[in-house]
């Protein structure tokens, strides 16, 4: 796993129609499409915008909706569980 992967932390989200958007600690942005988190997705953009930024920014979290996401994960291409259970 690379150290960037690890030591990438968000220090700000915000969202389109179509997509997650971070700001990494080191500069870096990042959008993450909406259908691989289907409860994000499905969330109204008050309860999206409702997040609380955890462990230095490497976690995200929705208390509204029950969603938890980690920014390495993101930075690895890992998608919800539940994103995978709707594709069959």
């Amino acid at each position: 796993m690379s150290t960037l992967t690890i030591e990438a932390s968000a220090t700000k989200i915000w969202f389109d129609e179509y997509n997650m958007w971070l700001s990494l600690s080191d500069g870096r942005q990042l959008s993450v499409p909406l259908e691989y988190f289907p409860r994000l997705l499905n969330a109204e953009q008050s309860q999206r915008e409702k997040y609380v930024l955890s462990g230095n920014g490497t976690g995200i979290h929705w208390e509204d909706i029950d969603e938890d996401i980690s920014v390495p994960g993101l930075l690895m291409g890992k998608k919800d569980i539940t994103y995978y259970k709707s594709q069959f």
